[in-house]
């Protein structure tokens, strides 16, 4: 993560995508090529990725491919494809995530390096007061669901 000229904040990385597909004859799962996407983040997104986000976790990305052409110190035009992040988070299929809702300094709320610890509570952990987590609203969402109905 950088902070722009103009104070901007970015977070640059990569993510790997390696497809992997099971030969009936050898019995086994294979690796395909890998595809690297360089990947940018701006502003809040940025800061929540560089915080979050470690090298080698899955991710889901969603955002928008774009296309630049600069020029190499060697003198030849390059052209790389980007993908601008909106959106990102880490993959759940062999993992479990804590998410922390963070309120903005304009909302009132805290800023992430505010944030307090999470501490045990009856049912699991999670911050007590936090609007989000179960024990807050017993379990019940907006329209009278429980926890666990999706």
């Amino acid at each position: 993560m950088r902070t722009t000229s103009n104070g901007g904040t970015v977070c640059n990385f990569s993510i790997a995508a390696t497809p992997r597909t099971f030969n009936r004859q050898s019995n086994q799962w294979e690796d395909g090529g890998a595809l690297f996407m360089r990947c940018t983040a701006w502003r809040d997104i940025a800061a929540h990725c560089a915080q979050s986000l470690h090298k080698g976790m899955r991710v889901i990305a969603q955002g928008r491919l774009q296309q630049r052409t600069y020029q190499a110190k060697d003198g030849a035009q390059r052209t790389v494809v980007e993908l601008q992040v909106d959106e990102i988070g880490p993959s759940l299929r062999y993992a479990t995530a804590q998410v922390q809702r963070i309120q903005h300094a304009n909302g009132g709320g805290q800023n992430m390096a505010q944030a307090p610890a999470q501490q045990p509570v009856a049912g699991g952990w999670g911050a007590p007061a936090d609007p989000w987590s179960a024990q807050a609203n017993n379990g019940a969402d907006e329209f009278g669901g429980g926890e666990n109905d999706f």
